[in-house]
């Protein structure tokens, strides 16, 4: 399979399926955003399908993305109408779907006899972030496959595949930073709106000594845009509080990660104590235990800002 680093074990288990006749037709692969997922199962329709190119289109390969926040009864119901078409080409059809974690319990409960009978020559790929979020009766009907995180050399080698004019320093920063996840990259060095994100925490933790309500009025909707990316969000966070706290000890920027940032960095690092900084990493990890447990974003978000004024 071309294009993908790393999944020896996961990649040798559907190639043997597929050579041997014996694949399921339904498959969970679980997986950090940013992993791969996408493309591991892109590359997998295309050898179910016995297709070799990979830029092209194909119309027996489904890719069923859902822009909702979640993904309901009516998404799965339009779903299924699709999988239950004839393939167009040939006698089988791939079926990918995103966010798999997005779906409704009822949602999953609609989608369940698919699941256990599709059509023949049918294959479901179901693409997911977060397990916990997929009912047993689903796992129980699939091939379940979780993709880990890339070794430090193969996440060199993705680096320079795609980012050859990457220096050494820059990459040790790329390594530190994608903790192993090759999208994080592309992310860090492409996504303008990722570049934004890092710009509000930024101004949020310059401000955090202003002991001013308006800083919570100020910060609180533009929170808000990113409260169904919060993982991103929070994890960002801890990122640059972690380079606040080693450009405090070190004075250096060596080690730092956003070092695009380091001026902003520096001035907080002047500003903030190490006993804040320790606060404000238990804030941040308590706000994401309260919002993996689907509390209220907005005011669970509020609720971060209002304790990180009162650090």
């Amino acid at each position: 399979m071309q294009n993908i680093i790393g999944h020896e074990k996961v990649i040798f288990s559907f190639y043997n399926a597929i050579q041997n006749q014996t694949l399921s037709h339904a498959h969970l692969l679980i997986g950090e955003d940013g992993i791969g997922k996408s493309i591991l199962a892109h590359n997998l329709a295309l050898k179910i399908l016995n297709k070799e190119e990979e830029e092209k289109q194909y119309a027996d390969i489904i890719h069923y993305k859902n822009t909702k926040k979640s993904m309901g009864v009516n998404e799965i119901r339009e779903l299924i109408e699709e999988i239950n078409k004839k393939p167009f080409e040939g006698n089988k059809k791939v079926i990918i779907i995103y966010e798999g974690q997005k779906m409704t319990t009822q949602a999953q409960n609609a989608f369940l006899k698919t699941i256990e009978e599709p059509p023949k020559g049918v294959y479901i790929i179901i693409l997911c972030e977060n397990s916990e979020a997929i009912l047993d009766t689903i796992k129980s009907r699939c091939q379940i496959h979780k993709m880990n995180m890339l070794k430090e050399d193969e996440m060199r080698k993705y680096i320079d595949n795609t980012y050859p004019e990457l220096g050494e320093d820059d990459i040790k920063v790329m390594l530190a930073f994608s903790n192993g996840i090759p999208g994080r990259i592309d992310k860090f060095l492409k996504d303008s709106n990722f570049n934004d994100m890092r710009n509000l925490i930024l101004s949020i933790l310059k401000d955090m000594n202003c002991k001013d309500m308006e800083y919570v009025v100020k910060y609180e909707e533009e929170m808000m845009k990113y409260k169904d990316n919060y993982e991103e969000l929070l994890t960002t966070m801890l990122f640059l509080i972690r380079d606040i706290m080693i450009y405090k000890e070190v004075g250096e920027e060596y080690s730092i990660i956003n070092k695009d940032k380091i001026k902003d960095i520096s001035c907080i690092s002047k500003e903030v104590s190490f006993s804040k900084l320790d606060k404000l990493v238990n804030i941040i990890n308590d706000t994401k235990y309260s919002l993996d447990r689907n509390t209220n974003s907005a005011m669970t978000l509020d609720v971060m800002l209002l304790n990180i004024l009162e650090v």
